[in-house]
């Protein structure tokens, strides 16, 4: 039985039209992925349907039925009834969804009472259990900022299935997740499409997401809708070119190929050994709690050489990265980078040291100025560090691939794969060493993260460059690393090759996460 029903929609931002004669319907019980490159319309349509265009976005045309009820024009207040109610909303981004004056507890228990449903401290914890966090109790008392990324987006999840709604649109729910958690995220969804009848728009740039949840796909480029119907056939046996050009950028369908060896006799750049950091917690009354969250981590990174670190959300992967950049200090352990020791660096000696290590962040969105032309952006650690003989600003948009033009606009003006090779050239302007990559193409869709990882690769054997790449997507650190490093709860459980690690892991929480990674064919899966 149809639950909601798009016929015609078009939407536009002034005179941009962002989605153009759009027709979509979902069924109850069922789950319909929305796929496409950054840019296609997709959250934009999900927008639509729940009443909450940015910005100048308005609704040029079309009609959005939910069980009959017309949506498009519908006045605010009778919207407060509708949304959370009968539509409820997964954002893409935690960080700003959360109000982070709040306990995460409480911003979940509004929504049970906004809507004058029965809930109190067990039905909050009970929705945070089932939305996947763990030790939901304590986790509830805590603020958005002491809670990691994936944590904050398990909260936004229990909010959105809070009033048990007839059609929960979600949008990149899993993108920040790592593949364990999404899969009991993704689980949850689909034990509420089986149990209550609940209808899913799932927007995602994961096709192997959509290949191993949806019912039916729906492919979206420039705005219109290029191809439709059920799952199997759209992404088995595509119809339009698009589709299969997505397919073919989709990491974690295809198996990369075999990186050629780094020796090992080549010089160890960075050198961590028994790593530790104890972050003291909220505790009730006068007692003082810690949380040990890098539990005596060791590992090295030689020249030319990548790293990837991987783990569960909340392991440690983040942390060690802070440790490793001065930017946290260590409770012991050492850290040494070209045999200098930055554990017990002082601030003169640290900001000598970022020369030679620099970061490339997980958000574009949030990591670059707004206020700055990119110009600006990529000669601020220039001038920062008083270099007068560095690389010219066309030198390092060319270096990313972009076109020079691109020095006089905004972060604003870009798209994201634009915006995170600004701050690859931004972080290569001050020719470091060591790049740290904390999650760089997880904001991206498909196309954009192959583009970006070629990119690196390319780089790296440009120049030499040594990375540590944090990720929690499995297919993008086996296509980039040299070795893979295991994290879990602050220790790193397994350390190898690659492709020993893939195929012949020896930690049972390793295989774990193997086990995890959705959309795998029969002969995929022969390969872990």
């Amino acid at each position: 039985m149809t639950l909601l029903r798009i016929e015609g929609l078009s939407v536009a931002y002034g005179d941009h039209v962002a989605v153009e004669g759009l027709d979509l319907e979902l069924e109850r019980g069922r789950v319909t992925a929305v796929v496409g490159e950054s840019g296609s319309g997709k959250s934009t349509m999900a927008h639509a349907v729940i009443g909450l265009l940015p910005g100048t976005g308005r609704v040029l045309g079309g009609s959005i039925r939910l069980d009959g009820e017309e949506l498009v024009g519908l006045p605010e207040k009778a919207w407060r009834s509708v949304r959370g109610r009968r539509i409820g909303f997964v954002p893409q981004d935690p960080g700003v969804a959360l109000d982070p004056t709040k306990p995460v507890g409480r911003q979940v228990g509004e929504v049970l009472r906004v809507h004058g449903l029965p809930g109190g401290p067990a039905r909050v914890v009970e929705l945070l259990e089932a939305a996947g966090l763990p030790e939901a109790g304590s986790r509830a008392k805590q603020y958005p900022h002491e809670l990691s990324g994936g944590m904050r987006q398990r909260v936004l999840i229990a909010m959105a299935t809070a009033a048990r709604p007839a059609l929960l649109v979600a949008d990149e729910p899993t993108s920040a997740l790592d593949v364990t958690v999404q899969r009991r995220i993704l689980d949850h969804l689909e034990h509420l499409a089986d149990t209550t009848g609940t209808a899913i728009l799932l927007v995602t740039h994961d096709l192997a997401v959509a290949g191993d949840r949806a019912h039916d796909t729906v492919v979206m480029s420039r705005g219109r809708v290029v191809e439709s119907g059920p799952t199997e056939r759209v992404l088995r046996d595509p119809a339009d070119a698009y589709t299969r050009q997505l397919l073919a950028d989709n990491l974690s369908t295809s198996r990369p190929a075999p990186r050629p060896p780094v020796e090992d006799g080549r010089e160890v750049l960075l050198e961590v050994r028994e790593l530790t950091k104890v972050f003291p917690v909220r505790g009730s009354g006068l007692r003082k709690r810690h949380r040990t969250a890098v539990d005596s981590v060791s590992f090295h990174v030689r020249r030319g050489e990548t790293l990837g670190v991987v783990g569960e959300s909340g392991s440690g992967k983040t942390t060690t990265a802070r440790l490793v950049l001065g930017l946290e200090r260590a409770t012991s352990g050492s850290v040494r980078l070209g045999g200098t020791e930055i554990t017990t660096a002082g601030r003169a000696e640290l900001r000598q040291l970022h020369r030679r290590v620099q970061l490339v962040y997980q958000n574009p969105y949030a990591s670059l100025n707004p206020r700055f032309t990119v110009r600006q952006i990529l000669t601020e650690p220039l001038r920062n560090f008083g270099v007068t003989d560095g690389p010219t600003v066309a030198h390092l948009l060319d270096s990313v691939a972009l076109p020079a033009g691109t020095a006089d606009r905004k972060a604003g003006e870009l798209s994201g794969g634009q915006r995170q090779r600004v701050a690859i050239a931004r972080a290569l302007s001050l020719d470091p060493e060591l790049v740290v990559c904390d999650e760089p193409v997880s904001a991206l869709d498909v196309t954009v993260q192959a583009q970006i990882l070629d990119l690196l690769v390319r780089l790296q054997r440009e120049r030499g460059l040594s990375y540590l790449f944090i990720s929690h997507d499995l297919a993008v650190v086996r296509h980039v690393s040299d070795r893979v490093a295991v994290m879990r709860r602050g220790e790193v459980v397994e350390t190898g090759p690659t492709e020993d690690v893939f195929t012949a892991a020896r930690h049972p929480y390793t295989r774990s996460l193997l086990d995890a990674i959705p959309g795998l064919t029969e002969e995929e899966a022969s390969w872990t």
